[in-house]
């Protein structure tokens, strides 16, 4: 058997497969986002690892006798999140995490010091990002960066409580900016005109490879045989992308979970930093993947419920309710929330309703929701369509996936099939799990299928012109607010 665990923004999840890759049980804990201040996104390397620990006990508890068949393990992590840790290993400081936008200013910095980035790391400086953060911490809290000895991603965090080593991944590491990602090794200047080096870095490896093995420690806290070997891992998307088969050229997925992201893999490096796109490494060798993101999606959902108080569900059995007319009539959100990244790099902007009536009503305004949400997907696939990337279908995972609603809405809006598959929403975790799986030396194209599809949502004609009037509307009110802002 094997075991995937996926450290996202609001949980962590852990997953079994057995040796066919079917799921024997899965189980996640919850996390919460610090912001002590404007822009600011924090949270405790320390509670990723208690939670995590609490997950391994409580899955022991739910394989029973089959829990020490488990061969290995695979990571999954939210990316660009900046650990510090000292000469000691302990960490300097709360993990910076990647929809943290205090660092616009040093990112503006980033792109003036170092004209080689846009060539080798293939992506624009923004905030999200990694070597940002650094330029913040060394601006803003220089006695921290003096005792930074290493900087690890989050998933990377768990590797070194669990097996002692200090290693990454090219998938993750080619969301620092300080990866050369068309050769998938560290980049000696941009390191270096972060005031760091390859001292600093942890190893790299392919996140199907084997990159060290359990402590004797942690393997006899969790039950494990201490061989138990730790796959690389890889970036939460790049290893959903495992989970729902998109390995091959042209194969393409959306997820909906706090962030919004259009994925596709691409069989050679291909940047497009002008458009805010996303070139990174895929977790697999000789493979690449571009991405649009925003940096609000399901989370918008969220916090529109927790406003109003009631739950998802509910909001989307009254949503579903709407007729036609009533949606054609609706306000329009912008899900800035949080900026946006893919196309508009903007740490600024902000979240809108416009058009309230006293016809609005929670309905109406929920709609708008994850209408603003489906639109700022579109925009990320005009902006890959424009860098010559083209798309025929795509799967939906995460959180939103559940939603059949949202899926229509989406294959409407992208004019495109969407497909849910059974078991989307673990993505992450099974994408981790078939990681573990593959450093048995099987076969990618055996275990890197791609899941049931549950269902496929079809565009329909009439829905989607009717849509691009809206969406038309959605991207005047981003310009216009764009232009009272520089004014």
């Amino acid at each position: 058997m094997y075991l995937g665990i996926d450290l996202g923004t609001s949980e962590v999840k852990a997953l079994v497969i057995d040796e066919n890759g079917d799921i024997v049980t899965s189980h996640s804990a919850p996390l919460t986002i610090q912001r002590p201040h404007p822009h600011w996104s924090e949270q405790s390397p320390q509670a990723w690892w208690e939670a995590t620990d609490y997950l391994m006990t409580t899955l022991k508890e739910k394989c029973g006798q089959h829990w020490s068949a488990i061969k290995a393990i695979g990571l999954s992590g939210q990316m660009h999140g900046a650990v510090l840790l000292d000469a000691h290993e302990e960490v300097i400081r709360p993990a910076i995490l990647w929809n943290d936008t205090r660092s616009a200013l040093e990112c503006a910095e980033l792109e003036e010091i170092a004209p080689e980035l846009h060539s080798i790391a293939g992506n624009l400086a923004m905030p999200g990002f990694t070597a940002p953060k650094l330029l913040w911490v060394r601006r803003h809290e220089p006695e921290n960066f003096k005792r930074v000895e290493t900087v690890l991603l989050p998933k990377d965090y768990l590797r070194l409580r669990m097996t002692g080593e200090k290693i990454s991944d090219m998938s993750d590491s080619a969301g620092t900016l300080w990866l050369d990602v068309a050769r998938r090794d560290w980049s000696d200047s941009l390191l270096a005109k972060c005031g760091l080096s390859r001292r600093n870095m942890p190893a790299l490896v392919e996140g199907c490879e084997v990159s060290a093995t359990l402590t004797p420690e942690i393997a006899e806290r969790w039950g494990l045989n201490p061989s138990v070997a730790v796959a690389g891992g890889g970036g939460d998307n790049a290893v959903s992308a495992i989970g729902v088969g998109a390995v091959n050229p042209g194969d393409a997925f959306i997820s909906l979970g706090t962030s919004g992201v259009l994925f596709v893999v691409n069989e050679a490096y291909r940047p497009a930093p002008a458009s805010a796109v996303h070139a990174f490494c895929h977790v697999l060798p000789d493979r690449w993947h571009q991405m649009s993101v925003m940096l609000s999606a399901a989370s918008c959902l969220q916090w529109f419920c927790r406003l109003v108080g009631i739950a998802e569900t509910v909001l989307l059995e009254e949503v579903a309710q709407l007729s036609d007319g009533e949606r054609a009539n609706a306000p329009m959100f912008l899900p800035y929330l949080s900026g946006e990244r893919t196309p508009h790099n903007d740490p600024n902007a902000k979240g809108m309703f416009h058009g309230l009536t006293h016809a609005s009503n929670r309905a109406t305004m929920g709609y708008a929701v994850l209408e603003g949400v489906s639109f700022g997907l579109a925009d990320g696939l005009r902006v890959l369509q424009e860098s010559g990337t083209h798309i025929q279908q795509c799967s939906l995972v995460g959180g939103g996936a559940r939603s059949p609603l949202w899926a229509q809405l989406l294959a409407d809006v992208l004019n495109m099939p969407v497909v849910t598959h059974k078991g989307g929403e673990t993505g992450g975790a099974l994408g981790a799990a078939r990681l573990a799986c593959l450093t048995t030396g099987k076969d990618p194209a055996t275990v890197c299928k791609k899941p049931e599809i549950y269902q496929t949502w079809r565009a329909r004609s009439g829905q989607h012109e009717n849509l691009m009037k809206r969406y038309t509307q959605f991207n005047a009110l981003y310009l216009n607010d764009l232009n009272y802002r520089t004014f």
